[in-house]
């Protein structure tokens, strides 16, 4: 599977389970209760799409061009930091505001989870990509774009 059937799958699949997690996380580390939560999830997750299309493309264009094919344990590191190291920049400030808290106790819940979605994350793409098998920007016969 390749191009945007290829995203729109990922992102369906990775995004489902991550609001499901959000919303506990979130609401096991506040008062704001599920609901709420669970709106903020929405909220947080809209953001990750608009930020995964852009950080993933942005990712391939970078992979394809690469002299070493394939996605090692050290390219999924890079990758999933990356993606999760942008996503704070936009998420903290949502939270605080959400939840009517200081920047740096939205950043302090904010890295509860980070550290669940780096392992999400890595653990996702690497299942992701056995099951539906690696992008062309990955595979020996990819052009660069």
């Amino acid at each position: 599977m390749q191009g945007i059937q290829r995203r729109i799958v990922y992102i369906s699949l990775y995004e489902g389970i991550a609001i499901v997690a959000a919303s506990a996380g979130l609401a096991l580390m506040t008062d704001a209760g599920l609901g709420h939560s669970g709106v903020l999830a929405v909220g947080a997750s809209v953001i990750a799409v608009i930020w995964n299309l852009i950080f993933n493309a942005l990712f391939e264009r970078w992979e394809s061009r690469q002299a070493v094919r394939g996605r090692s344990v050290r390219r999924r590191i890079a990758h999933a930091i990356g993606f999760e190291g942008g996503l704070i920049a936009f998420l903290v400030p949502m939270f605080a505001w959400g939840l009517g808290v200081s920047l740096w106790q939205a950043l302090v819940m904010d890295l509860g989870l980070v550290v669940f979605f780096l392992v999400y994350t890595f653990v996702f793409n690497w299942a992701f990509d056995r099951v539906f098998g690696l992008p062309a920007s990955a595979m020996g016969d990819a052009q660069p774009a």
